[in-house]
C-alpha cells in the first residue's frame, strides 16, 4: 500500500511540474492574464480538470512559478554573502551569479520581468514579497559589518534595497542579451557586467562615506 501511494504522489508531483514548465514556456511570448487553463492542460495532455488537482486558479500557477523562479538566485547569492570575502569579491561574484542565473533561467527571469507590473495582483504581491525577503535578509547582513556601526536600522535598509533595486536592473540587463552564443552576445554580456561591478563599488564607495558629515540617517 505504501508502495502505491508513493507512486501515486510521484506520478503526482511530476504532473505538477509538468504544468509549471509549460506554462512558462507559454509565458515566454505572452502575459499570464491572456494565457489560458486549456492551453496549458493541451500542452502537457491531460483534462482541463486535472489542474484543479494542482492549483486552485491561474494565479496560483504564477505564484508557484515566482517561488521557484527566486529559490534557486536567492540560494546562489546566500552562498557569496556567506563566505565572508572582501567587497570587491562579494560584488564580482554576485554579478557573476546574476549573469549565470539569466543564462540558465532565461525564461524564469523574463516571466518575473514581464509580471513584476503584470495584471495579476496575486503574482505582482508575490514578486514583491520575495524582493522584499531578498531586501530583508541583505539587511540583516550589512546591519552585522564593521561599515555599518553607527548606521541606524532605516538607513542599512534603505541600502538592502538599492542592492536588490540593482541587482533586478542589472539582470533584466542581461536579459536583453541575444540567448544564442556568439561573440557579439559575450561581448555584449561582459560590458553589462563591467558597468554593473562599477556600479556597485560605486554604491559600496558612497557607504564607506555615509558618515562622514554627520548627516546619514538625518530625514
Amino acid at each position: 500500500m505504501s508502495h502505491t501511494l508513493g507512486a501515486r504522489q510521484a506520478q503526482k508531483l511530476r504532473t505538477r511540474q509538468a504544468l509549471l514548465d509549460a506554462g512558462l514556456r507559454l509565458l515566454e511570448h505572452q502575459s499570464l492574464s491572456s494565457l489560458g487553463l486549456r492551453e496549458i492542460t493541451r500542452e502537457v495532455g491531460v483534462a482541463p480538470a486535472g489542474f484543479y488537482r494542482h492549483f486552485r486558479d491561474m494565479s496560483d500557477l504564477g505564484v508557484a512559478l515566482v517561488e521557484e523562479s527566486f529559490g534557486s538566485l536567492r540560494a546562489m547569492v546566500r552562498v557569496i554573502r556567506d563566505g565572508r570575502a572582501r567587497s570587491d569579491e562579494v560584488i564580482d561574484g554576485t554579478v557573476d551569479v546574476i549573469a549565470a542565473y539569466v543564462r540558465d533561467h532565461r525564461a524564469h527571469f523574463r516571466f518575473i520581468a514581464r509580471e513584476r507590473n503584470g495584471g495579476v495582483r496575486e503574482v505582482r504581491e508575490a514578486i514583491a514579497g520575495e524582493l522584499t525577503l531578498f531586501a530583508e535578509e541583505l539587511a540583516i547582513d550589512l546591519a552585522g559589518q564593521p561599515e555599518s556601526e553607527g548606521w541606524n536600522a532605516e538607513d542599512v535598509r534603505m541600502l538592502a534595497d538599492l542592492y536588490v533595486d540593482h541587482m533586478v536592473m542589472t539582470a533584466t540587463a542581461f536579459l536583453d542579451v541575444p540567448a544564442a552564443p556568439s561573440p557579439e552576445a559575450a561581448a555584449a554580456e561582459r560590458a553589462i557586467a563591467r558597468t554593473a561591478r562599477r556600479q556597485m563599488r560605486l554604491i559600496h564607495l558612497g557607504r564607506s562615506h555615509w558618515l562622514d558629515d554627520g548627516r546619514g540617517g538625518a530625514a
